[in-house]
């Protein structure tokens, strides 16, 4: 493949990205977060976790370990999808996508913060120009909802959920050593799942199965497999052959062709002050990422895996 070629492959990939959150506001309709977040943790460890038995033979991890998988696995996989379909069932798809572009920029100042990661005034601008991109997202251009501190809580859920990913990504960056990437991904979705297990029976206990349909079953479906193994996979490739800045700009492909989907598919309504406030949010996050060198192990989990 040329260059050309692994533009449009990672496009694609933000493609299947998008999608999640389709998938997410379809599924979140009639199964609760718990048991969304539970079934795409267990199908995507069902299906990541033979791959990596079968690529891997040291694919076993030493007791001292655990601790870290069973942590990524509370903070990225639990903790960041609860929130993320929680936040779904009151705002729409497109106002979380454009919340969770500004992830690259909450990782690097939780990377200030906790590893004194240098961050220059051009990027502390480029900061200040996406928080006002979210503010005018989450009060939706009335500045009456902001002097009454009256937000969308679908809206503040997300950052909520945006702002765990962003410490998952400091948390791998820390372990990462341990790891290969993939390894550290399928151990996390499998501890995610051993803690999530005892929650999900007992939900399940009460749960009218018969009356949910067979829709949020597809959208689980479509999240453990296109933007968890496919969109992981096909991350990995061009990261190989083009690099992680490169193709850490890609990301800011997912709320463009999240707001298109949900505009289509869900009908969401979408009007030019929406199209500001994301179109500044994916500038800044744009101009935030393009020259300094990105950190390779951060910019692997720069996007989360929904």
């Amino acid at each position: 493949m040329n260059h050309k070629k692994y533009y449009g492959l990672m496009t694609f990939g933000t493609i299947l990205w998008a999608g999640a959150f389709i998938a997410g506001k379809l599924g979140v309709e009639k199964l609760s977060p718990l048991l969304l977040t539970y079934f795409r943790m267990l199908f995507a460890t069902i299906i990541i976790f033979p791959i990596l038995i079968f690529k891997d033979k040291n694919w076993k991890i030493e007791k001292k370990l655990i601790k870290y998988v069973l942590l990524t696995g509370l903070v990225g996989m639990i903790g960041y999808h609860l929130l993320f379909f929680t936040a779904l069932r009151y705002t729409t798809a497109s106002n979380a996508s454009i919340i969770n572009a500004t992830n690259p920029i909450l990782t690097s100042i939780f990377a200030y913060v906790i590893l004194k990661d240098h961050l220059s005034p051009r990027r502390i601008f480029f900061i200040l120009t996406a928080f006002i991109g979210v503010l005018t997202t989450i009060i939706d251009w009335d500045f009456i909802n902001l002097i009454h501190f009256s937000f969308n809580k679908g809206d503040l859920i997300m950052i909520l959920g945006t702002t765990c990913w962003a410490l998952y990504s400091i948390i791998v960056k820390q372990v990462m050593h341990h790891f290969t990437p993939f390894k550290l991904t399928a151990y996390t979705f499998l501890a995610s799942v051993v803690l999530l297990t005892p929650f999900a029976l007992y939900e399940m206990m009460y749960t009218d199965f018969s009356s949910i349909g067979i829709m949020p079953f597809y959208a689980v479906f479509y999240m453990a497999i296109f933007p968890t193994v496919m969109g992981y996979t096909i991350q990995q490739v061009v990261i190989k052959e083009l690099g992680p800045s490169t193709t850490s700009l890609f990301i800011n492909l997912v709320p463009i062709f999240s707001v298109l989907f949900a505009t289509v598919f869900l009908k969401e309504s979408f009007n030019y002050l929406n199209l500001i406030s994301g179109g500044l949010i994916i500038y800044s996050v744009f101009s935030f990422s393009k020259k300094p060198k990105v950190d390779n192990i951060i910019m692997q989990q720069q996007f989360p895996t929904v």
